[in-house]
């Protein structure tokens, strides 16, 4: 009697070396858990991968690192696709979902400096000192807190930015602790940047994996990966952002924080010049995703009644929705 086939689920993947450390960690996580199958990786690039001189709040955030992969899962020619969970539009794609939002590594931004300024705190850096970034969302936070330091747009894997660094093109760079962790480089980070200094992308250091809805072949399977205590805080994360209409490449930050099965979700919203800040904190019992939802929605709507309305039309009207 002929053996039954081996069970075969594609994995889709940006083709950037972090993208590629996320994915075969996902594959590895699967394959722990299925021995009996196979987990292929299927690589491609992505707007956002091919658009290298131009600032990302300029092209439009709408799937700019995810869009490739969401249309390769609808065409069925892969089965799974995992992104930066900070990457994601909060609106997806008809026809899809989330299997698993992994467990989260350290969500906060990072200083890293040239040499030359190696030990000097962030708050300490003089005056004209220039630090690189592609985020709104730091920019517009450290311009707030720093209006003396210089900024400079940088884009680029982050071989290429620590290595613009390395040269001397740029002084410091914020970047994400995560990142820097995965790929190795965590003895880089000459600071983490506290939440009153830097509000971190909403679900940043999470990864979400995406799949068909209705598969429930491959959603059995990413169950497994699902990390409860991190997908409730993305989701009050992705629901406050959804809510206030806004993107990823939006100056909107987030905190959150669970204590016993309270979480406290604090957020802010900034004009790109920082000059503007709104912010507001919520806290509610969240032991499921309809909770979670409900205290982002809570959090946008004290942000909204605070003027931050007209600070994210302003800033739509600047850069454009993409």
């Amino acid at each position: 009697m002929p053996a039954c086939p081996m069970s075969i689920t594609r994995i889709g993947s940006r083709q950037s070396q972090l993208a590629l450390v996320q994915t075969h960690w996902v594959q590895g996580e699967l394959q722990k858990h299925y021995p009996d199958q196979e987990f292929p990786v299927v690589t491609m690039t992505t707007q956002g991968d091919k658009i290298l001189d131009v600032a990302l709040a300029k092209i439009g955030d709408k799937g700019l690192f995810t869009k490739e992969l969401e249309q390769a899962l609808l065409r069925q020619e892969v089965d799974v696709a995992v992104h930066s969970l900070k990457d994601l539009p909060t609106q997806m794609p008809e026809g899809l979902t989330l299997g698993a939002i992994t467990e989260r590594e350290e969500p906060r931004d990072a200083l890293v400096l040239h040499p030359r300024w190696q030990g000097t705190p962030l708050a300490e850096l003089p005056p004209g000192t220039v630090m690189g970034t592609s985020s709104l969302r730091r920019l517009a936070q450290l311009r707030h807190r720093f209006p003396h330091l210089t900024f400079k747009d940088i884009r680029g894997n982050l071989n290429t930015r620590l290595r613009k660094l390395d040269e001397g093109e740029y002084d410091g760079l914020i970047l994400a602790v995560a990142g820097l962790r995965r790929l190795g480089w965590g003895d880089r980070v000459s600071e983490v940047l506290e939440p009153a200094v830097s509000l971190y992308a909403v679900g940043q250091g999470a990864l979400g994996v995406q799949c068909r809805a209705g598969d429930e072949q491959v959603l059995g399977l990413l169950a497994e990966l699902n990390h409860s205590e991190t997908a409730l805080r993305c989701q009050a994360e992705r629901a406050f952002l959804r809510e206030l209409e806004g993107g990823c490449q939006v100056p909107i930050g987030v905190h959150s924080q669970f204590n016993g099965e309270e979480l406290t979700l604090t957020g802010a919203v900034l004009s790109v010049d920082g000059q503007q800040r709104v912010a507001g904190c919520q806290t509610g019992v969240v032991t499921q995703e309809a909770q979670a939802v409900d205290l982002g929605k809570a959090l946008a709507q004290e942000l909204r009644a605070k003027g931050a309305g007209a600070i994210l039309q302003a800033i739509f009207a600047e850069v454009g929705r993409g």
